[in-house]
């Protein structure tokens, strides 16, 4: 790939990621009454709607230490969008998890995420968009190969 189209191409993928996070960001506060940040949103979607979960189990998947999950969950916590509950085995073990409002913002979210996907493939061939998912599956790969290494 030539130079100048290495640039283009870094160009764009700068802009399409900061692009996602604002629009994203602002598609949540106009669809519903909340005041979260888009970090609080991926918190949110980090817990998930599934069983409740452990916040090293969340902090893993954030990629944050549990100290810092603590701050922010606090903050969702007396924000009304998640709850902790002890665990019934073990009382030292605290697991979190959405409530009802943490859930709806949930189904906002994704919402947005499927509109997104939809116009972005809407105007594409088949072999257009199996290039563009190959692409993005070759994107992920990357950036997963950089997390390990700023784990070592």
């Amino acid at each position: 790939m030539k130079e100048s189209d290495m640039r283009e191409l870094n160009h764009l993928l700068v802009s399409v990621f900061n692009t996602i996070l604002k629009i994203e960001e602002a598609a949540l506060k106009s669809s519903s009454d909340n005041k979260l940040s888009i970090t609080e949103v991926h918190t949110l979607h980090a817990i998930g709607t599934g069983i409740p979960r452990t916040m090293t189990e969340v902090a893993v998947d954030l990629m944050i230490n549990v100290s810092t999950l603590t701050i922010a969950i606090n903050k969702l916590v007396e924000k009304g969008y998640v709850s902790r509950c002890r665990g019934e085995d073990d009382r030292r073990v605290v697991r979190i998890k959405l409530t009802e409002p943490g859930q709806i913002i949930m189904e906002e979210h994704e919402k947005f995420h499927q509109n997104m996907v939809s116009q972005v493939v809407e105007s594409l061939g088949e072999e257009e968009a199996k290039v563009l998912l190959s692409s993005m599956d070759n994107l992920k790969e990357f950036f997963r190969k950089q997390q390990e290494k700023l784990k070592q």
